[in-house]
């Protein structure tokens, strides 16, 4: 079977028990980096036998058909550098493979990074969206954040350390300076640290130029209720002064939380009913 293994993001002490006992006894491993695999097992204090295979993004295509024959017939665990498989991390297309095959794919759960900036975060829990890396370039953050302007669930993102400052400007570029929001870096670490409060002050904070990996959760939007004729009327106008219609629907939808397909249907609706 495939085996998909949770391993520390920073304290070693979070290793679990079957953790350990797989890495000891499998005889295969796919590790993101069989370098980091070595300095877990050193850390620990263990040792293993097992025939590694390197796992990453730009050799994961290439190690399907050999990874999914071993794993038909013994058992293949499966590591990241930290956290869990498939998650921001590679493995998402071995386990497509795996189940596309037959075999048998199974979990052994541990630390999260998404979950642990959730949970301290003392923003609402009940409700989220993890979406990933931030994009390297700010205008397309810009679009990211613009496209979930009306998200009304807790966002958590991963950032690097040295785009920290310039993500929080964006997302309050868009979101507003007001919106709620932490920074969480060095997750389970002896420097681990959650900075809490509006984009703004986060802002002051991160010139501060603060170091370790980054995991931004942001406050959903307040959710409201919407009336789609009256934003029909502002589509309209911003339209008769000349923007363009798609510009406008895609505007006043974006600042507003609402489906832009759904917006411009009714604006052209609108638009041949009254076409002045």
């Amino acid at each position: 079977m495939l085996i998909l293994a949770a391993t520390p993001i920073g304290n070693l002490s979070d290793a679990s028990p079957r953790l350990v006992e797989h890495l000891e006894r499998c005889e295969f491993i796919a590790a993101e980096d069989t370098r980091s695999l070595l300095n877990l097992v050193h850390g620990l204090g263990i040792r293993h036998n097992a025939k590694l295979f390197s796992l990453h993004e730009h050799n994961e295509s290439d190690r399907l058909t050999q990874l999914v024959e071993i794993a038909s017939t013994s058992d293949v665990l499966v590591v990241s550098d930290a956290g869990m498989p498939t998650v921001s991390d590679p493995g998402f297309l071995l386990v497509r493979a795996c189940v596309e095959a037959g075999v048998t794919v199974t979990i052994i759960p541990g630390p999260s990074a998404v979950l642990a900036a959730l949970a301290v975060s003392g923003l609402p829990t009940d409700r989220f969206t993890f979406e990933g890396f931030l994009p390297r370039k700010g205008g397309d953050r810009r679009k990211a954040f613009t496209a979930l302007a009306g998200e009304t669930r807790t966002m958590v993102f991963f950032e690097s350390p040295h785009r920290i400052l310039e993500s929080l400007e964006d997302a309050a570029s868009v979101l507003g300076v007001d919106r709620q929001a932490t920074v969480s870096r060095e997750l389970t670490k002896k420097f681990e640290h959650t900075e809490r409060g509006t984009l703004g002050e986060l802002i002051e904070w991160a010139k501060s130029e603060p170091k370790g990996e980054m995991v931004i959760v942001i406050a959903g939007a307040v959710a409201r209720e919407v009336d789609a004729g009256s934003l029909v009327q502002q589509v309209l106008a911003m339209a008769a002064l000349g923007t363009g219609l798609k510009q406008a629907v895609a505007e006043i939808a974006s600042a507003n939380g609402v489906s832009k397909s759904e917006l411009y249907s009714l604006a052209l609706e609108a638009r041949k009913q009254d076409p002045r």
